[in-house]
């Protein structure tokens, strides 16, 4: 068998050149010897000799003045200023703007010129409102500025290449290029090298003279371009992770279109709360009404009808020690469809299922409940709210539940994200109470910011669902899109959420611990 070997590169590729040149000349500058040289080809070449020791190099890096087409034409034909300045000199009586614009033939050279002109003193305005020239001479320091900057690719004055630039007449540009040295193993060619080890090699003992090509193990691989999860599902997975250590179990929460029953009448909110209203709420118009709620296969055995007369009754002529709302309550309104406002819907469907489970002490069994999902609100868009969202929501059904173990387990919930100090303070919502939002000190930010809501489900809407007077459920829920863009230092939602968000910031982003910081 024939050994696989390398060949020598022919006589006009550019390892070859970069050798040639460097015997005659070390250290070696590229931009100067291959100034016609792509920065891909250079460094390629580079790192195939510097492999093989032949060579070193080192990466320059500098930036470069680069004229804009406006610097172009002002380094060709003068700066605006000159401009105005030669057509008035000319002009013994002066001349209006509007001769001005038609002697010059360019508007934007007027109204950018005159400014300069009249800041440099070179023109005044006359008692009827033309322009003369103010002094005999000027000297163009701009047009000979760019002039330079055009030759010798910068200036010595920082402030005014930042001053050209704020102008848009030059761009600075990064230029790459590298010195060369010779390396211990420099030679005019590269040695011819085998890159297998062959049976044949074996045979005859070339291998122990034989040239082998160094493998290159700081080679980048090709981009494989694979799939990304986006970070809010990166976050959602750690907040899922959390709830399952903690013995949770995941409700169902593919049903994004529910009836005002489940949304708000089931979680004892009236049919006049300004959260039912349309400009806070996504009112389906097609089909545009629910069935009222029913046994949806044979196994469901549990009570609707029953249901359906106590969540009237507690609203309208009140019930379970509570006096009720006290309003003509509308079936019909009940039975609206809407994009659900929260995951809190699913909570009442699932706890209504729940009273009508029996442990064998003829109690419904304790539960612990979580959600993770969409919900939609009709808000204004702006850097902080978005007319969809996700929530967070955990419920945990048990008898002789308190307010103190509720904020103990929110101690310990919130504690596992590393969020720790946490502070409450009394709220008001329509199906719990007591009721709290919950804070915590951010350390970024140098404030107190609210991170939850909780509270206590209200005895009008657990005794409606047919719970016993002494179970109590916690019930929590926060944002998923708040702690993300904590995490992602991320200051407008719609860069996380919706069709503006970057690609390649889902791409890169990191993985996710929220128990660190």
């Amino acid at each position: 068998m024939a050994s696989s070997t390398v060949s020598q590169p022919p006589s006009g590729d550019l390892t070859s050149h970069i050798l040639q040149s460097l015997d005659k000349s070390s250290p070696l500058f590229s931009a100067e010897a291959f100034p016609t040289a792509g920065f891909v080809e250079v460094k390629a070449a580079l790192d195939r000799l510097a492999s093989r020791e032949m060579v070193v190099y080192k990466t320059i890096e500098r930036e470069e003045a680069i004229l804009e087409p406006e610097g172009e034409q002002i380094a060709a034909d003068g700066s605006h200023e000159a401009r105005i300045f030669d057509v008035l000199s000319a002009a013994v009586n002066g001349l209006t703007v509007q001769d001005l614009e038609k002697t010059i033939g360019d508007k934007n050279v007027v109204k950018i010129g005159q400014g300069r002109a009249f800041k440099e003193k070179w023109i005044s305005k006359t008692k009827d409102g033309k322009f003369k020239a103010a002094t005999d001479s000027i000297r163009d320091t701009t047009k000979e500025q760019l002039q330079t900057i055009k030759e010798t690719r910068t200036h010595p004055d920082a402030k005014l290449l930042a001053d050209l630039r704020k102008r848009k007449l030059i761009k600075m540009q990064k230029i790459i290029s590298f010195k060369v040295l010779k390396g211990p193993k420099f030679a005019l060619e590269i040695p011819e090298e085998a890159t297998d080890l062959t049976a044949d090699m074996i045979t005859t003992g070339s291998w122990k003279t034989a040239t082998f090509k160094p493998y290159n193990f700081k080679a980048s691989g090709a981009d494989q371009h694979p799939g990304a999860l986006h970070p809010l599902n990166k976050v959602r997975a750690e907040f899922r992770q959390i709830f399952f250590e903690m013995g949770f179990e995941e409700m169902p929460t593919d049903k994004f279109v529910e009836s005002g029953f489940w949304n708000f009448d089931a979680l004892f909110v009236p049919q006049q709360h300004p959260a039912r209203d349309l400009q806070d709420t996504f009112y389906i118009s097609d089909p545009n009404a629910a069935d009222i709620p029913q046994a949806t296969s044979p196994e469901d055995e549990k009570d609707y009808g029953t249901y359906w007369q106590n969540v009237k009754a507690v609203h309208q002529d009140g019930k379970y020690g509570s006096i009720g709302y006290r309003y003509p309550w509308s079936g019909n309104e009940s039975l609206r469809l809407v994009l659900r406002t929260h995951t809190t819907a699913i909570s009442a469907n699932m706890l209504h299922k729940l009273a009508a489970r029996k442990a064998s002490d003829g109690r419904p069994p304790p539960a612990r409940y979580f959600s993770i999902d969409r919900v939609f609100r009709n808000e204004s868009v702006d850097a902080t709210h978005l007319a969809e969202f996700h929530q967070v929501e955990g419920v945990i059904a048990d008898r002789d539940l308190t307010l103190g173990g509720l904020m103990e387990f929110m101690d310990i919930f919130f504690g596992k994200m590393g969020i720790t100090d946490l502070k409450y303070k009394p709220a008001y919502n329509p199906y719990t109470e007591p009721s709290m939002e919950i804070f915590s000190y951010h350390k970024g930010l140098g404030k107190l910011i609210e991170i939850g809501n909780s509270g206590m489900f209200r005895p009008e809407m657990l005794e409606a669902m047919g719970f016993p007077k002494d179970t109590r459920v916690y019930g929590w829920g926060l944002s998923l899109e708040r702690p993300t863009m904590i995490k992602y230092g991320i200051s407008n939602i719609r860069e996380l959420l919706g069709h503006k968000i970057d690609l390649n910031f889902v791409q890169s982003s990191a993985a996710v611990r929220l128990d660190k910081s």
